[in-house]
């Protein structure tokens, strides 16, 4: 009875021993599946878990001026990563690391969300330049927080005070934007590329390529060893052609004013120096600059980061009175060309006055250019007519871009008839190109174009291509630059060059427009005006608010044919041009003073150097301002190349630029 009752059925039994064999089936299949055909795959993510990809980011290449020195250098810092092929849940982390780094935790998620679809071996980078206490946050917390690192980058250091800040641009993040743009289809997110500037067109050059190195990682993400190392490849040196003593001489001369200077050799188109104000500090941009300090910059009215030099597109006064001198001459007009000033003409019923309220009385070429008088080039202007002027303005590059190797250069305005009918569907009345004459109307031009047409002008004709970057230097196979050593040829009569010249030399004379910019012992040529930016109606009904004052130009180079150097000056709201020939002959000075003191051919026995743009100054005024009546009728020396003496007292060189060392 007590055995019957202990005794298990068969079919129990039977129904027992299928499970059991299922389970070892299940199982065996398991077993196969993980051993034989999924063995590749866990071996792969087994690797994966061993070893990580750790970045080394490749330092960019320093800015040199002409002669070597340096413009912008790096400086090596720490930024924080998130390694993002840790097992960790790195969004449950995101508190912690946003504490230890003083970052927004929604920000640190939302950056975790946006590169959800990058492959896991590529990191994030979560803050560049981190502090030394955020570096030792990282460093106490590897056991909770193993998908923190940190990484040694090189940032760029730039000089202080927005020292030639439009000129070199800045570097930043590659954004999402750029991310979809072909251009930079090769970039990760994270990746550091010239935004403007200089950083911006040679950023192929400038920017290295990044290297990486393996290293063997514990199951709880701990670096435990070190394999292999592929070093990063530097990023090339690029020298400009700037001069660094005549950017400093040019910040100087325009600190505190609006405006830019831009200086350029006419033989070859290398600038000198470039300066644009205001100007903004690129260093706040070597990282993430925040949105309230990048609203500040662009609703700013004075636009610091617009680059003036090549940008600001306006009306150029009297300077253009040197576009008109020659095309009138070009084409028989302007040398016969004799007209009483009263102070004002009346043209197609309409009185036009002249700068001089009484007038300057009887005038030919060469007093209407260095008196710069409005009715004689009235008077050509009307003879000319729109198209002709527009047929000499353009073929000297007025209207068009210079293609000087910079980005987002401006083309300004050259109206003609064909220009007012394609862009208004109007047609052009005569009367309008009285205006045109003396730089006013339509008329917009920038710096960079004043300085090569006027440059041309003072060649003889020969117009050459504004660069920053001699093309010599360049690695080869860099082919954007070829063109930069174009020349065009716009021909001009020698006599009209002689008497063009000649008489823009009289400028800074005592009877010129300019006197106080005149300098003893340097031949200077150049032309003023003065632009309007609004009508003399309006500002006469704001009580001549400074709000509206007039811009003053200034176009000068040395010596007066075949110079070494050309300078223009913008001066926004300087009102008179004689304002702006004082900013461009303090960086002619420097030149010059540098080209002394560095001589370049020795008379023999003589001591003695040969050097250019020296002139006698022809009963100039005395220091109290009076007139020396004797030496009124001195012959003037032309511009060439004359011997004085070496002994010169020695201004110390730049070693670098303000802030780099």
């Amino acid at each position: 009875m007590f055995g019957h009752e202990e005794k298990v059925s068969t079919l129990r039994l039977t129904a027992v021993q299928y499970v059991v064999l299922f389970i070892f089936l299940l199982l065996a299949y398991r077993l196969w599946l993980l051993q034989v055909m999924q063995s590749s795959d866990y071996a792969l993510l087994a690797e994966k878990n061993r070893v990580r990809n750790v970045p080394i980011l490749a330092p960019r290449g320093k800015i040199l001026d002409r002669e070597g020195r340096i413009i912008v250098d790096n400086y090596p810092s720490f930024s924080a990563l998130l390694l993002r092929d840790s097992s960790r849940d790195l969004v449950a982390d995101a508190d912690l690391i946003a504490q230890g780094l003083h970052l927004n935790a929604d920000e640190v998620r939302l950056r975790i969300k946006r590169t959800a679809w990058m492959p896991q071996y590529q990191p994030i980078f979560l803050k560049e330049d981190i502090t030394p206490d955020e570096l030792a946050f990282i460093e106490a917390h590897k056991n909770e927080l193993p998908e923190l690192e940190t990484i040694m980058a090189h940032r760029r250091l730039y000089p202080r005070n927005g020292f030639m800040a439009h000129l070199i641009g800045y570097v930043g993040e590659v954004t999402e934007d750029m991310l979809n743009q072909p251009q930079f289809e090769l970039y990760n997110p994270g990746d550091v590329v010239g935004v403007s500037g200089v950083e911006k067109q040679y950023n192929s050059i400038l920017m290295g390529k990044n290297g990486f190195r393996r290293a063997i990682v514990n199951s709880h993400g701990r670096e435990v060893g070190r394999l292999d190392e592929t070093p990063a490849e530097p990023g090339k040196q690029l020298k400009l052609t700037v001069d660094l003593d005549l950017q400093i001489a040019a910040e100087e001369a325009i600190e505190g004013k609006n405006g830019a200077i831009v200086a350029m050799d006419p033989h070859t188109g290398e600038i000198l120096a470039m300066v644009s104000r205001p100007t903004f500090d690129p260093n706040d941009f070597r990282m993430r600059i925040s949105r309230d300090e990048w609203n500040k910059l662009i609703d700013d009215p004075d636009k610091p980061l617009l680059n003036k030099a090549i940008q600001a597109q306006l009306a150029p006064g009297s300077t253009f009175k040197v576009i008109m001198a020659t095309a009138g001459w070009q084409e028989g007009i302007a040398q016969t060309l004799h007209v009483h000033c009263n102070g004002g003409a009346t043209f197609y019923g309409r009185r036009f006055g002249c700068w001089v309220k009484s007038g300057h009385g009887e005038v030919e070429i060469t007093k209407a250019i260095y008196q710069s008088c409005d009715v004689f080039f009235y008077t050509l202007a009307e003879k000319l007519g729109i198209d002709r002027i527009a047929k000499y303005a353009t073929a000297f590059g007025l209207g068009q871009k210079t293609g000087i190797d910079l980005p987002n250069e401006v083309t300004g305005v050259m109206p003609s008839e064909e220009w007012k009918i394609r862009n208004f569907k109007q047609k052009w009345f005569a009367g309008e190109t009285i205006s045109v004459g003396i730089g006013q109307g339509a008329v917009a031009i920038t710096p960079v174009q004043l300085m090569r047409a006027v440059g041309a002008i003072s060649m003889g004709g020969r117009m050459v291509v504004p660069h920053v970057i001699n093309p010599t230097n360049l690695p080869p196979g860099f082919v954007e630059t070829t063109h930069y050593t174009e020349v065009k040829e716009v021909p001009i009569d020698p006599t009209g060059w002689n008497t063009i010249t000649d008489a823009l030399s009289r400028v800074l004379l005592p009877e010129g427009t300019a006197p106080s910019a005149h300098i003893p012992g340097i031949d200077i040529a150049g032309k003023t005006g003065s632009a309007q930016i609004v009508s003399l109606a309006l500002r006469a009904k704001h009580q001549n608010s400074s709000e509206f004052a007039q811009n003053g130009w200034f176009v000068g180079f040395t010596p007066r044919r075949n110079p070494d150097i050309i300078v223009c000056v913008l001066f926004e709201g300087g009102e008179h041009g004689k304002l702006a020939a004082r900013l461009a002959t303090q960086v002619i000075k420097a030149y010059v003073d540098k080209q002394r003191r560095q001589p370049t051919k020795m008379a023999a026995g003589s001591g003695k150097v040969e050097i250019g743009s020296l002139w006698t100054d022809p009963g100039g005024a005395d220091e109290d301002g009076t007139k020396d009546g004797a030496n009124r009728n001195e012959d003037r020396l032309q511009g060439g190349r004359f011997l004085v003496d070496v002994a010169q007292k020695t201004v110390p060189l730049a070693v670098a630029a303000p802030g780099v060392h």
